[in-house]
């Protein structure tokens, strides 16, 4: 009765720390890099990873990280999906070959193609099925 629970997920994350911390510890002490990566199950590439992390931040840095994307470079921009929107409240009949066509016609700078428009009304609920 009187004991912390952990937050779901929390056991394993300190285990994968333990265990990489481990792998990267024998190495320190000398062991080859290729005989520990293998009785630990891993690649040379992600045991020199796991090193270097270890080295620049410590032991916090042998959590898993995110595989997110910092930036999204052909995300359309948010006042062109916004212009998609507008055009197709205002013009409730226009499908996506349309719209794409008038913004094009409108100068819109890199306006998206059909199939770019499609998926902006479909994320924000303007086509009916």
């Amino acid at each position: 009765m009187g004991e912390i629970a952990e937050p779901a997920g929390a056991g394993d994350e300190n285990w994968t720390v333990e265990h990489r911390f481990r792998a990267v510890a024998e190495v320190l002490d000398g062991a080859p890099v290729a005989e520990v990566a293998r009785r630990y199950g891993t690649s040379r590439q992600s045991l020199r990873t796991w090193l270097r992390r270890f080295r620049e931040g410590g032991r916090h840095e042998l959590k898993d990280r995110s595989r997110r994307p910092h930036t999204s470079p052909s995300r359309v921009p948010v006042d062109v999906e916004a212009a998609v929107c507008q055009l197709r409240q205002t013009y409730p009949r226009w499908g996506a070959r349309r719209i794409a066509h008038e913004l094009a016609e409108r100068g819109i700078a890199d306006a998206p193609g059909r199939s770019t428009v499609h998926r902006i009304l479909v994320s924000n609920g303007l086509v009916n099925h």
